[in-house]
């Protein structure tokens, strides 16, 4: 059997406010273990730190936020590359700010160590981050895969095509080449963002495959705002909350009911609702959180704090909401979650 392909590296997505935050933060805790080897009187500690910090926080922002710049760059360097220009521009930072911040006794060299130190520590950790989270992609990804091939849809989607098969033979041979692919984009691996157009091409087969049993019971209202269909969004991210909307809320109205998809673009965000008639019975909804925690999940894997989901009822509908960061093509190697390259 042939192993897994080894992890490809990828640097920080240093525009992303999660990965900004963790870096201060990290940087910052280094400085206190530098202050506890230099000082380990406790009387003394904060003080030592705060010597410490006044020193560090200046060069930290400056290479933050040239890191910030140089961002889209940076991601399409090969990792080894984009290291070696991060501790050169660390390096040339430290050295131009040293006669502006250093104390008697200080040497540039102990500076430049400290700092190439510093930016290796917080390299390895995103690195490790990296590493450790990848099971968890891969766990939520066949979590996703495995709420999507519900034996009650296949079950049902058999019997409709079953239905169809004498009184309209066409449209049951196209039925089950949707399901065939839909069921051959479900058990795709995907590694990566997608765009939205293929996810919604996903749905429309989908839907098409649904309305064989639920007929006029079934109506979606689409409305799709210019340009969004460019945009890169984790894969299987819209099919599931239609999914739900039909499982916990048109399969439990007796007359014709409306699901409500807008998709649109507010600036650099793009925001995706859904909404579907409200299902009365508490089991039913307890139900519908299992996908909507999986997506939420997904979100935070690949956008980190930059995206988010509500959900909840709303003027006796059900409301899902999705706030994402709008990306119109490649950004950089699109194959790892936020915490890694974004």
């Amino acid at each position: 059997m042939p192993g897994r392909p080894a992890l490809r590296r990828h640097l920080p997505d240093l525009r992303n406010l999660g990965v900004l935050l963790r870096t201060l933060l990290l940087v910052n805790l280094l400085a206190l273990l530098t202050a506890l080897v230099q000082e380990p009187a406790p009387v003394r500690l904060f003080e030592t730190f705060l010597a410490l910090a006044a020193r560090v926080e200046l060069p930290l922002f400056v290479i933050v936020l040239l890191y910030f710049a140089a961002a889209p760059m940076l991601v399409r360097l090969p990792w080894v590359f984009g290291v070696a220009l991060l501790g050169s521009a660390t390096a040339i930072v430290v050295a131009l700010l040293f006669p502006l911040l250093a104390m008697p006794g200080d040497a540039l060299w102990r500076w430049l160590l400290w700092a190439l130190a510093a930016l290796g520590a917080t390299l390895a950790y995103f690195d490790h981050r990296e590493r450790s989270l990848t099971p968890a992609l891969a766990e939520a990804r066949l979590m996703a895969l495995t709420a999507r091939i519900r034996p009650h849809f296949l079950f049902n989607a058999l019997n409709g095509v079953l239905g169809t098969i004498r009184s309209d033979p066409r449209r049951a041979e196209r039925a089950l080449e949707e399901l065939a692919e839909l069921f051959r984009a479900l058990m795709r691996e995907q590694h990566g963002l997608v765009a939205l157009a293929d996810e919604l091409v996903l749905c429309r087969r989908y839907l098409d495959i649904e309305s064989l049993r639920l007929g006029d019971r079934l109506q979606v209202d689409w409305e799709v705002g210019d340009g969004v269909e460019e945009a890169r969004v984790p894969p299987l991210i819209l099919q599931p909350l239609i999914e739900n909307a039909i499982y916990h809320g048109v399969e439990h109205v007796a007359d014709a009911s409306r699901i409500g998809v807008r998709i649109a673009r507010r600036g650099a965000e793009l925001r995706i609702e859904v909404d579907n008639p409200r299902a009365d019975a508490g089991e039913v909804r307890v139900g519908n959180r299992i996908a909507l925690d999986n997506i939420r999940e997904r979100l935070q894997l690949f956008f980190d704090l930059e995206a988010s989901l509500e959900a909840g009822p709303r003027g006796g509908r059900f409301h899902v909401v999705i706030r994402l960061p709008y990306r119109r093509s490649s950004h950089g190697p699109e194959s790892a979650p936020a915490h890694t390259h974004r």
